[in-house]
């Protein structure tokens, strides 16, 4: 909470340097995002199917 608050303060001291980058901002946040989403649930890249498509016609 402390760390929220003190954000919510700092950004609005830095508004118009955050307003003026924040095209680099979103892309910056792009990468992070992919770093940090963890890979647990989908099973992972390349992961093979847990069943095999049933192919009977």
């Amino acid at each position: 909470m402390v760390a929220l608050i003190g954000g919510f303060y700092l950004l609005r001291e830095h508004w118009i340097h955050v307003a003026g980058n924040w095209v680099y901002l979103l892309l910056l946040a792009c990468p992070l995002m992919h770093l940090l989403h963890g890979h647990g649930g989908d099973g992972g890249h390349g992961a093979p199917p847990d069943k095999p498509a049933n192919r009977e016609a």
